[in-house]
Protein backbone atom coordinates (compact mmCIF):
# COMPACT_ATOMS: atom_id res chain seq x y z
CA UNK A 1 0.00 0.00 0.00
CA UNK A 2 2.87 2.25 0.84
CA UNK A 3 3.55 1.84 -3.19
CA UNK A 4 1.02 4.67 -4.12
CA UNK A 5 3.11 7.01 -2.20
CA UNK A 6 5.95 6.75 -4.72
CA UNK A 7 3.62 7.01 -7.62
CA UNK A 8 2.95 10.65 -9.10
CA UNK A 9 -0.80 10.35 -9.44
CA UNK A 10 -1.56 10.48 -6.17
CA UNK A 11 1.21 13.86 -5.63
CA UNK A 12 -0.15 15.38 -8.18
CA UNK A 13 -4.12 14.52 -7.28
CA UNK A 14 -3.24 16.42 -3.80
CA UNK A 15 -0.87 19.46 -5.88
CA UNK A 16 2.33 18.52 -4.22
CA UNK A 17 4.79 16.35 -1.71
CA UNK A 18 4.63 19.07 0.70
CA UNK A 19 0.60 18.93 0.42
CA UNK A 20 0.52 15.65 0.27
CA UNK A 21 2.47 14.92 3.64
CA UNK A 22 0.55 17.40 5.23
CA UNK A 23 -2.81 15.89 4.24
CA UNK A 24 -1.59 12.57 5.46
CA UNK A 25 -0.60 14.12 8.89
CA UNK A 26 -3.43 15.64 9.38
CA UNK A 27 -6.14 13.03 8.21
CA UNK A 28 -3.61 10.82 10.71
CA UNK A 29 -4.53 12.97 13.46
CA UNK A 30 -8.18 13.08 12.90
CA UNK A 31 -8.26 9.58 13.62
CA UNK A 32 -5.81 9.11 15.95
CA UNK A 33 -8.22 11.83 17.91
CA UNK A 34 -11.67 9.58 16.93
CA UNK A 35 -12.76 9.96 13.95
CA UNK A 36 -13.81 7.58 12.18
CA UNK A 37 -12.70 6.31 8.34
CA UNK A 38 -13.95 6.85 6.00
CA UNK A 39 -13.45 3.53 3.73
CA UNK A 40 -14.27 0.35 4.74
CA UNK A 41 -10.40 -1.88 5.44
CA UNK A 42 -9.42 -5.06 6.87
CA UNK A 43 -6.29 -3.03 8.67
CA UNK A 44 -5.38 -1.88 11.36
CA UNK A 45 -2.69 0.37 9.89
CA UNK A 46 -4.12 4.00 9.80
CA UNK A 47 -1.75 5.29 7.21
CA UNK A 48 -3.08 2.54 4.65
CA UNK A 49 -6.67 4.02 5.43
CA UNK A 50 -5.41 7.86 4.95
CA UNK A 51 -4.02 6.77 1.41
CA UNK A 52 -7.18 4.97 0.42
CA UNK A 53 -8.96 7.98 1.52
CA UNK A 54 -7.08 10.11 -0.95
CA UNK A 55 -7.27 7.64 -3.76
CA UNK A 56 -10.80 7.42 -3.60
CA UNK A 57 -11.41 11.21 -3.29
CA UNK A 58 -12.88 11.40 0.36
CA UNK A 59 -10.22 13.74 1.65
CA UNK A 60 -8.48 16.84 0.37
CA UNK A 61 -6.94 20.17 1.49
CA UNK A 62 -8.80 23.56 1.16
CA UNK A 63 -7.28 26.58 -0.12
CA UNK A 64 -6.29 27.11 3.63
CA UNK A 65 -4.68 23.86 4.03
CA UNK A 66 -7.32 22.49 6.44
CA UNK A 67 -8.32 19.38 5.95
CA UNK A 68 -12.00 18.59 4.84
CA UNK A 69 -13.79 15.63 3.77
CA UNK A 70 -15.81 15.66 0.77
CA UNK A 71 -19.25 16.54 1.27
CA UNK A 72 -18.86 18.09 4.38
CA UNK A 73 -20.15 21.06 4.59
CA UNK A 74 -19.47 24.14 6.80
CA UNK A 75 -22.48 24.44 8.52
CA UNK A 76 -22.12 21.64 10.95
CA UNK A 77 -22.60 18.01 11.42
CA UNK A 78 -19.23 17.39 9.92
CA UNK A 79 -16.40 16.76 12.37
CA UNK A 80 -15.45 19.35 14.28
CA UNK A 81 -12.23 21.23 13.27
CA UNK A 82 -8.70 20.58 15.00
CA UNK A 83 -6.45 23.48 15.64
CA UNK A 84 -3.55 21.62 14.62
CA UNK A 85 -1.43 24.99 14.88
CA UNK A 86 0.68 23.82 18.00
CA UNK A 87 1.67 20.36 17.00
Amino acid sequence: MLDELREEAIVNKVGGRFKLSTLIQKRLVAINGGSRPLVDMETDNKLELVIQEIIQDKIYLDTSSNLRITGEHDEGGGLPDLDLTNL
